[in-house]
């Protein structure tokens, strides 16, 4: 163990020493295997980052939930648009008879979206509100939490009452330095008590619904005042969440035959509706960053390429000039294998010393990078991990052959010349 700890520190201060002694060749060998340790980590880091922040704000949708619409998530929307643009949009009738018939379903809810409302409180208002109608269920299958106040109470719901739910910063706006629980906002024309803030979803640009800027009320609040059945910038969403326990492609097939019967389809027509799940998302957003990564891994073994051959000069030219002391110690007992691995650890040292430079690089991108979008981008421990373990394998590959042409010299023809 304390030969192969001395084997380390000799050949760490052998590549300090082709650090110092020739700064600017070493620096140019070491160019290579900075970019491409930079391309590669940054492009999977950039990746990684977008990857999460989508995730992260698709997790609302709620891997256990199916949801009812006119085109399948999995399809470009610009190519099949003609395709679905006849089908019917969810609807009341629909959500009824999954409420009445599913045997599998723990939940249904259904959903308006509509824009373009001005909503005020005294001299405070917020124009171009995003108002949300949803039934008493969306909660429960949504998870959206209530950071002040609380929910709709069932008879509210029934009733259609003029209550009110704001988002986060919608209600800071209105509100601004005092508490508006229980206080009354002017929309539609009428009165509505706020009876509850949301949660801060924070500054995930990727937010399926951004519940911050949401004014939320019950469907039949809010069918009093907008035509839910033929508006046309009304969107419509219905969603159903699975017993614990439920294969959610059974509840796919149950809630088909569901839909298909209350829409009086024929037996071999095909399905008007689509039945959406995250896996969906997932599947494609999977093989676009596939595709990112693949690229940012082509440009790095480029670089690294050329940087490898950089790296093995150096270590021919390092044998080259040290032929007599490898004579010498050869002469003396070492072992081939002791003067294969001085080599080849000074190799591995000096694209060690190439890639962190490179990952310093990608730090700071990433940092700059972040200041400049709305989601943080960041170095992961296990990317830092990756470029520390290519550096060694191109160290290894680099070092390999000058490391055996030292090893297998003979020991008194080196000390001559």
């Amino acid at each position: 163990m304390s030969i192969f700890l001395k084997i380390i520190w000799e050949s760490l201060m052998q590549a300090l020493g082709s650090l110092r002694g020739n700064k600017l060749r070493t620096f140019l060998s070491l160019l290579g295997i900075t970019i491409g340790i930079f391309c590669i980590i940054t492009v999977k880091s950039a990746v990684d980052s977008l990857q999460a922040n989508i995730v992260e704000g698709f997790n609302e949708l709620g891997s256990d939930v199916i949801y009812l619409d006119k085109m399948p998530w999995n399809e470009d929307p610009g190519d099949n648009y003609w395709k679905y643009a006849k089908r019917p949009d969810p609807s009341m009738d629909d959500y009824k008879a999954i409420k009445r018939k599913s045997k599998l379903a723990d939940n249904v809810s259904f959903t308006i979206f509509t824009g373009g409302r001005t909503v005020k409180h005294l001299s405070s208002s917020v124009s171009n509100a995003f108002i949300m109608g949803s039934t008493y269920e969306y909660a429960a299958i949504q998870g959206v939490k209530i950071q002040e106040g609380r929910y709709f109470t069932q008879s509210e719901y029934e009733s259609g009452t003029n209550k009110v739910i704001l988002g986060f910063k919608l209600y800071n706006e209105l509100f601004k330095n005092f508490n508006g629980i229980g206080k009354e906002v002017k929309l539609f024309g009428q009165n509505f008590q706020v009876i509850g803030y949301l949660e801060s979803e924070g500054d995930n640009a990727f937010n399926f619904i951004n519940f911050d800027d949401v004014i939320w009320l019950g469907y039949n609040s809010v069918k009093k005042y907008i035509n839910v059945k033929e508006e046309s910038n009304v969107g419509r969403m219905l969603n159903i969440k699975a017993k614990d326990g439920t294969d959610i492609q059974e509840l796919k097939g149950e809630i088909a035959g569901i839909i298909r019967a209350v829409r009086r389809q024929k037996p071999l027509e095909a399905d008007n509706f689509a039945l959406n799940e995250l896996s969906m998302l997932s599947e494609v957003l999977d093989s676009v960053f596939k595709v990112l990564n693949i690229a940012g891994l082509i440009i790095g073994i480029f670089a690294l390429i050329v940087g490898m051959v950089s790296v093995a000069n150096i270590m021919f030219v390092s044998v080259k000039e040290r032929t007599s002391i490898i004579g010498i110690k050869k002469a003396l007992g070492a072992k081939r294998y002791i003067i294969l691995m001085e080599f080849l650890i000074e190799s591995i040292i000096l694209c060690i010393i190439g890639g962190l430079i490179g990952l310093i690089l990608v730090y700071v991108s990433l940092f700059l990078i972040s200041l400049a979008i709305p989601f943080k981008m960041s170095l992961s421990l296990l990317n830092v991990t990756i470029g520390v373990g290519t550096s060694i394998a191109v160290g290894i590959i680099a070092g390999i052959i000058p490391a055996s042409q030292a090893s297998g010299m003979n020991p008194v023809e080196a000390i001559r010349s």
